[in-house]
């Protein structure tokens, strides 16, 4: 099979990378392809859905200029499509005063980034939320919002295809070599190469000698869905974030439907898509990640012991609604019963440093372009992150 651009990962920044492609390469052939047997089975599927506002992030970060963007460009999209969307806003509280210090560089990121953010007292945040909890004063982002993302990337990836995007699944790349991209199905030559495939991305782009320093560290995510009544919490409640990760700790979140639901986890995988019991089990993967992290325990720029530990303690239903009870009134623990779905986090890891790689990261050159690190907010960045990528592979194309 022979194409002008072949995206590996059906996921939404490799829809969204395709249909940029097409955009600026008309006449070109783009093949996405696609290892499961439908689009959004892993991390764009299992998003949490919320579409981002763009305060936490530092503002000389690709997070940052694309998050504000991209939750505009998202919230148009969903709209113009009469997909669902959930304009239900965030208030981000503080538990005592040490907190202020964290609310305060909030304000003053969401100021550089240009973010519509406002500090409100505990009296205003409770008109916004009357269970909401706070010390002395909160902060409120009417712009952050709730979607459905398998809605979404549907609607996207049915675009890609009327736009001439061609999708294969069931299609797994295993190697590159001479003759070109060898998958499961059949092999594949291409001019550009667009590797977005998430979880096995470093693994994919050391095959084109990129990701020397990086690996992907999975994270598993999951929230406890609340059985109380549509609307019982009316704005997504989260917690004065810890800024050394890239974390932002358990909340309830809202989702597009008026239910809430709190968490996420962020455990430490064993393997990359470890979604359940022994699903996935690679053996090679538990070997190369539970070394990767005994190493992080050893010494870590981010203390990964601790966050272990405060990490594996949440697969505890009563320390999930403990701590999501320090941010609203009457939470109880006979409300959350159901798991959702789970995650994992394709979180990128410099081995050399030691740290977790807080913003984008992609490598590449004339032949290729590797997308090591699009973890949240992604999902909100996509359509402005897809282009800024597609202008990078340009000017190495020029």
């Amino acid at each position: 099979m022979v194409s002008d651009f072949l995206v590996i990962g059906g996921g939404i920044v490799g829809i969204t990378i395709a249909r940029e492609l097409k955009k600026n390469f008309p006449d070109s052939k783009v093949i996405v392809i696609e290892k499961e047997g439908e689009i959004g089975l892993h991390a764009s599927g299992r998003n949490s859905g919320v579409l981002h506002a763009g305060f936490y992030y530092t503002p000389d970060s690709l997070k940052a200029k694309f998050t504000r963007l991209g939750n505009r460009m998202l919230t148009e999209y969903c709209e113009s499509k009469k997909l669902a969307i959930n304009k239900c806003g965030k208030l981000v509280v503080a538990k005592d005063s040490k907190e202020d210090v964290v609310l305060d560089e909030l304000l003053r990121r969401g100021k550089s980034n240009k973010i519509e953010l406002y500090g409100v007292t505990k009296n205003e945040a409770k008109s916004i939320e009357p269970r909401v909890k706070t010390y002395r004063r909160a902060l409120f982002s009417p712009t952050t919002s709730t979607v459905d993302p398998v809605e979404v990337l549907k609607s996207l990836c049915s675009d890609a295809l009327h736009e001439g995007v061609l999708l294969h699944t069931n299609v797994c790349y295993l190697k590159k070599n001479k003759k070109g991209i060898i998958t499961s199905n059949e092999t594949y030559q291409a001019g550009y190469i667009v590797n977005a495939a998430g979880l096995y991305a470093d693994k994919i782009a050391q095959d084109f000698g990129f990701s020397e320093k990086y690996r992907i560290l999975p994270f598993k995510g999951l929230y406890l869905y609340s059985e109380e009544p549509v609307h019982a919490i009316c704005t997504n409640i989260y917690p004065v974030p810890d800024l050394r990760n890239p974390f932002l700790g358990v909340h309830f979140t809202v989702t597009v439907d008026g239910r809430n639901k709190i968490g996420p986890t962020a455990v430490p995988a064993f393997w990359r898509e470890q979604y359940h019991s022994f699903e996935n089990f690679k053996f090679n993967e538990v070997i190369d990640i539970v070394m990767r992290e005994i190493s992080l325990f050893a010494h870590s720029h981010f203390d990964f012991t601790r966050l272990a530990i405060e990490e594996i303690r949440k697969y505890s239903r009563s320390r999930m609604v403990s701590l999501a009870s320090s941010l609203a009134e009457g939470v109880k623990k006979e409300n959350y019963v159901r798991w959702g779905k789970p995650g994992i986090r394709a979180q990128l890891l410099d081995i050399k440093k030691k740290k977790l790689e807080m913003d984008f990261v992609i490598e590449g050159d004339n032949k290729s372009m590797h997308i090591l690190n699009a973890v949240s907010p992604a999902f909100t960045c996509a359509i402005p992150f897809s282009q800024y990528v597609c202008k990078e592979i340009q000017s190495h194309l020029n």
